[in-house]
């Protein structure tokens, strides 16, 4: 199983200046998205209703940037089986790297109910799924457990950091577009 290594997302802004380096690096995103045939999507970001609540985020941005090429929808949790709607989930101890580290879990946020394993799981079967049709960027949801490529809640707070299937897509070299990058 591939191992995260540092995320490609850019720091946030700080007075040194590295908000240049932002906008430098959702540039190199976007520009990756463009150029991208096929692209594996956030199935809620296409309208299926399969989010933990049981609704869809679907984006007419997301829709646009997508015309033309071909898209796999992928939703880790669900393809995993954790069912619709599900509690929400939070990371707790870490981003996901360090899930993937073995240094943070991805704990339901009321009965702190450990899903790590389903969402590892989910996120080797988006891993799949890109592997199979050759995909090269994913655009996912930010703030997910899963999706989040540079923020994701842990243990209630929204923080800087990737989900857990970011976190794996992007050790196997794959470019993580997120819908707030649009």
């Amino acid at each position: 199983m591939p191992r995260p290594v540092a995320p490609d997302a850019a720091p946030s802004a700080t007075a040194d200046g590295s908000a240049a380096l932002d906008a430098s690096a959702r540039d190199a995103r976007r520009e990756a998205l463009r150029a991208a045939p096929r692209v594996l999507v956030s199935a809620c970001l296409l309208g299926e209703a399969c989010r933990y609540d049981g609704r869809s985020q679907r984006s007419e941005r997301v829709l646009a940037a997508l015309d033309g090429k071909a898209v796999i929808p992928i939703c880790p949790e669900a393809a995993a089986g954790m069912g619709i709607p599900r509690p929400p989930v939070d990371l707790s101890g870490g981003t996901g790297v360090d899930v993937w580290a073995g240094r943070a879990r991805a704990l339901t946020r009321e009965t702190r109910e450990d899903r790590t394993a389903a969402f590892q799981e989910g996120a080797h079967l988006a891993l799949e799924a890109a592997r199979r049709f050759d995909v090269t960027v994913a655009l996912l949801k930010e703030k997910s457990p899963s999706c989040g490529s540079q923020r994701i809640y842990e243990s209630g707070v929204l923080r800087p950091g990737e989900g857990i299937t970011t976190a794996l897509l992007r050790s196997d070299g794959r470019t993580v577009v997120s819908d707030e990058d649009l």
